[in-house]
């Protein structure tokens, strides 16, 4: 597969390329980044012909907007497509997160507002981290315990945006199918930003949300495709959902890694072309720490990958029959 190869997302007049950039990792996920090692790894992304890039104000509580704006702010607007999402607010007076992930962050903490005017402010303040002119995809970012102030507040918010030009794009980031399906028959949404629910370990999306993406003409953009990183390096401690993998999984992982192997294909590169199989898929969004994983992720990406694997997948009961393959 090619990751420079630009398609249409949905409906909109955008064109995202087929690989893009998360920058959860650049902005101290588990482990804090040096400001000009990130700002590296973007332009090192640039470099590579990679013009899609994703982020959120939650990650390093801002500074991945900070960090993306000051890597792009010199090249050509036109040339790009920036997601980020609304639902949290930053506020020094907020406490911190149960479980926080990000190290190295400002002394602000994210605080939930999916509110009409919570999702305005949100909006003005990732443009002054970012100093851009605009960000083309918003994403309400997950309302898991919120869907009636999402609907009603933040997606509101976001069609208003829309219907004055200000964004091309309205979508939901979640780690879950259920209620991105609620959103797509209760609202006009562009795409949908899934993370780790159509992977080669977890299928959960296949049934109801792709198909109704399918019909309605909505994007997927599909993140999380490491499961965060078991389908990386199935190995015992190994994370799954942001948290140590149950056995279970762990050796459903194994057993994928076990044929990948015979076929000669890494892991990693079967994780990451999978989702692109399905119609609904338009991209996947991967996150990376450093331009050597960047230049790895790629890499697996356009590796040729036989039509046996996946045929050995769905014999050994590892795919579903009906999930279709790239």
């Amino acid at each position: 597969m090619n990751p420079r190869e630009r398609v249409k997302l949905g409906r909109t007049p955008l064109e995202v390329t087929r690989f893009g950039l998360g920058t959860a990792p650049l902005a101290g996920l588990y482990e804090a980044v040096a400001e000009d090692q990130a700002v590296s790894v973007i332009s090192h992304a640039w470099s590579k012909g990679i013009r899609h890039f994703d982020t959120a104000p939650l990650y390093g509580h801002g500074l991945a907007e900070l960090r993306l704006g000051k890597a792009l702010h010199d090249q050509p607007r036109s040339e790009f497509v920036l997601a980020s999402k609304v639902g949290r607010l930053l506020r020094a007076e907020a406490p911190p997160e149960p479980g926080q992930s990000f190290r190295g962050t400002p002394p602000v903490n994210p605080m939930f507002d999916f509110s009409y005017d919570g999702v305005m402010r949100s909006v003005h303040e990732s443009l002054e981290r970012l100093r851009l002119d605009r960000i083309d995809i918003l994403h309400i970012h997950d309302p898991d315990d919120h869907y009636d102030q999402a609907l009603q507040g933040a997606y509101k918010a976001l069609d208003q945006l829309r219907s004055d030009g200000v964004i091309r794009a309205v979508g939901a980031g979640m780690n879950q199918a259920e209620m991105l399906a609620r959103f797509a028959r209760e609202g006009n949404f562009d795409c949908f930003l899934l993370a780790g629910r159509y992977t080669l370990l977890d299928q959960v999306a296949l049934d109801e949300l792709l198909p109704l993406c399918v019909e309605r003409g909505i994007a997927i953009i599909a993140g999380g495709v490491y499961n965060s990183g078991i389908l990386a390096d199935p190995k015992p401690g190994a994370r799954y959902n942001y948290v140590t993998a149950p056995p279970a999984l762990l050796q459903r992982a194994q057993q994928i890694q076990a044929v990948c192997d015979r076929h000669g294909v890494p892991l990693k590169a079967a994780a990451v072309q999978f989702p692109l199989g399905h119609p609904a898929v338009s991209c996947v969004v991967v996150g990376c720490r450093s331009a050597a994983h960047l230049d790895e992720s790629l890499e697996m990406f356009e590796m040729a990958i036989p039509p046996a694997l996946w045929q050995e997948l769905k014999s050994e009961g590892l795919l579903p029959e009906n999930a279709p393959t790239p």
